[in-house]
């Protein structure tokens, strides 16, 4: 079967399509939780403390940033479809768990496996669509992609629903069981295709993939306009990773709404914004970098510069229209920037690092919104979260004003370098533009 659809022209956006549901579950299970916490609070009455359910929050993202680095060499020198087929999996089966957990700690471990097993999939599944879409549908195919992220964010903000009329237990069972099983059928429809091939006449030992995985790192960190990129993606996760944790909590203080109620508002104004906004910047991208090499750079900071009096209006404003005027500016800009990041990876890394660039970009993204969460939950309990949102616009800015002086990319498409060792590329020419 595999076979079959893979001869037809159309199968690169079919993977599209079948990774669409995994990054809809991906953002589901672990958003689920984050309006769930009134309801819980019966069951697991630690959850009552903003701090509690800050740690709680924040052990999922330390996790997941700590393996990101690791998911990424792995996904690079490894079958990625096992690996994300695997990962779906036990994350789904985690979920599945946490609807029989009774004490707060057993929440917090099942919370670690999540960030364990969900850490393996965007590394390898972004990778695995940027070998099967080149320079033209690239930023597109992504955006398709990461829309299923969004629409799995903004489903999440009805588990609070579920759970009014039904109960938190049936909102994690019924959503892990899902997921168990859609990881079987993807077994037979999806197929690995790398853009490069190991080197296999050198005899594999641990001691070898170490020393390959050391050189790949050298690589990247010798790479001036990868360190770039590590900030540009790291620094607006601060208010990324604040708005998905903590807005629908600045929601119920600054409009006095029931989270029932707050949570759907909260999340799914800021992701069916951002749902539009990567389709939006994923199609300007593709076309405005056929016809200058910093088209995907401009296009995602003028979606970043939207998030800016968006976050002016969460620190200021308590009138609902301008609030949700505010998440509607937030979610649109983070879209047009986050659909933005692997194509523009792409444009200084060369295929056989991606995973890995971008694991190590999730590890710095992914602890900067650690930081962030842990830091909210103790503003909240003291009354000054709509303080913090205000002053994370001066970090966006930065990095607005970083990538667009230090960026200068000279083709669309980064091919292998051929002194790199452990790999053969089978791409031997870089489309550029003059």
């Amino acid at each position: 079967m595999i076979a079959k659809l893979n001869e037809k022209k159309s199968y690169p956006w079919i993977v599209v399509g079948l990774l669409w549901f995994v990054a809809l579950l991906n953002y589901l299970d672990r958003q689920m939780l984050s309006t769930m916490k009134s309801a819980m609070m019966d069951d697991i009455p630690e959850l009552a403390k903003a701090e509690n359910f800050g740690l709680l929050m924040a052990v999922f993202l330390w996790i997941y940033a700590l393996m990101s680095p690791v998911s990424g060499i792995i996904a690079d020198r490894f079958n990625r479809k096992r690996i994300i087929i695997g990962s779906l999996f036990i994350w789904s089966g985690v979920t599945m768990a946490m609807g029989y957990a009774t004490t707060f700690n057993q929440i917090y471990i099942l919370r670690g496996i999540m960030g364990f097993s969900e850490a393996f999939y965007i590394p390898a599944a972004l990778s695995l669509i940027a070998d099967y879409h080149q320079e033209k549908t690239r930023s597109f195919a992504i955006a398709i992609h990461t829309t299923g992220i969004y629409l799995g964010q903004a489903l999440g903000g009805f588990g609070a629903t579920i759970s009014k009329y039904f109960s938190w237990h049936f909102s994690f069972h019924s959503v892990g069981l899902f997921g168990v099983l859609y990881s079987i059928i993807l077994i037979f429809f999806i197929q690995e295709k790398k853009t490069y091939f190991l080197d296999t006449t050198k005899k594999s030992s641990i001691g070898n993939e170490f020393r390959q995985m050391f050189k790949g790192l050298g690589m990247l960190f010798g790479n001036i306009s990868f360190w770039v990129l590590l900030f540009y993606f790291s620094a607006p996760s601060l208010p990324g990773w604040a708005a998905k944790n903590w807005l629908p909590t600045l929601f119920t203080e600054t409009l006095h709404l029931d989270m029932s109620l707050a949570g759907p508002i909260a999340t799914v104004t800021i992701s069916m914004s951002s749902f539009f906004g990567v389709l939006i910047g994923g199609a300007i991208s593709d076309r405005w970098v056929m016809k200058h090499l910093k088209g995907r750079i401009y296009t995602s900071a003028i979606g970043l510069f939207l998030t800016i009096p968006a976050l002016f209006l969460f620190g200021y404003c308590c009138d609902i229209t301008a609030i949700v005027f505010g998440a509607v500016l937030f979610g649109l800009g983070f879209g047009i920037y986050d659909t933005n990041n692997m194509p523009i990876l792409c444009q200084f890394v060369a295929p056989r690092y991606r995973a890995t660039g971008y694991g190590i970009m999730n590890f710095a993204g992914i602890s900067a919104g650690a930081v962030i969460t842990e830091f909210l939950g103790k503003a909240a309990d003291n009354g000054g979260m709509r303080h913090v949102f205000v002053l994370l616009l001066f970090v966006v800015f930065t990095a607005i004003v970083l990538q667009l002086a230090s960026l200068h990319p000279k083709t669309i498409d980064m091919i292998d370098e051929s002194e790199a060792t452990g790999f053969q590329s089978k791409k031997e020419t870089n489309l550029e533009i003059k």
